[in-house]
């Protein structure tokens, strides 16, 4: 019962691994078993043998940059479309950029701008809206960047676009009366600072963007500074 556990347990935590594979491992083990025994106790799984999309993000987080658009109203109900570009690896607004009239040729241009001199990234994840038309695929083609195409109905596969979406809403924009296209990007390009220099992240292991250094009880008392109006404060320590 324990071996037959065991073959289990490495079958499920290895999603790659074949009966060969864990064979080895069980022989490393101590255990002298047959392979042809590991394959009947091996779990079963549909379809071929591949790599999950969350294993994907992760293993290529330094490469992988993700899009999207969202949409803000003004006092005067007039609507505007935010576009982003963001870097996964360390959860960078890289480039954004701001329209009333979202189209192909000007979601292509904002891709031209964001990566100049051979700086595009191995992959793009992008949803299925019918703006990312067919310059837009020239562009991804000429910069070598291959895209990766969210199924349908399926935000989730762009979840790192849509959580930061979610906190300019939560943590600025639900607060902000905005005036205007002019009014719209300074507040954003003020929030992208904030969020890049001072906002800590879960998934960067209670850090910044930009890596913040650890300040020490010897430095100096805590003192704080208001930002975004007075809506988030960031704390550091002050020299005695």
């Amino acid at each position: 019962m324990e071996i037959r556990t065991l073959i289990r347990r490495m079958s499920q935590e290895n999603y790659l691994w074949g009966a060969p594979r864990i064979h080895g491992e069980l022989l490393k083990l101590g255990y002298d078993i047959c392979e042809s025994t590991i394959a009947n106790y091996m779990v079963r799984r549909p379809g071929p043998s591949s790599q999950t999309w969350r294993t994907f993000i992760t293993n290529h987080l330094p490469d992988i940059v993700a899009i999207d658009f969202f949409t803000v109203h003004t006092a005067t109900f007039k609507t505007f479309y935010v576009f982003l570009i963001l870097s996964l690896d360390r959860r960078r607004v890289i480039h954004f950029n701001i329209t009333s009239n979202p189209s192909a040729d000007w979601t292509n241009m904002q891709l031209i701008q964001a990566f100049p001199f051979d700086s595009a990234p191995r992959y793009l994840i992008r949803d299925r809206d019918g703006i990312y038309g067919q310059q837009v695929l020239d562009t991804l083609k000429m910069l070598d960047t291959k895209q990766v195409v969210t199924s349908r109905r399926s935000p989730w596969q762009n979840g790192y676009c849509e959580r930061i979406i979610g906190s300019i809403r939560r943590e600025f924009l639900d607060h902000v009366i905005l005036l205007g296209e002019r009014h719209l990007r300074r507040v954003l390009k003020e929030y992208f600072a904030y969020y890049h220099r001072s906002r800590t992240h879960l998934g960067l292991e209670k850090d910044a963007p930009e890596p913040r250094a650890v300040q020490t009880h010897d430095v100096g008392a805590v003192a704080s500074e208001p930002v975004l109006g007075g809506l988030h404060h960031r704390y550091h320590r002050e020299a005695a």
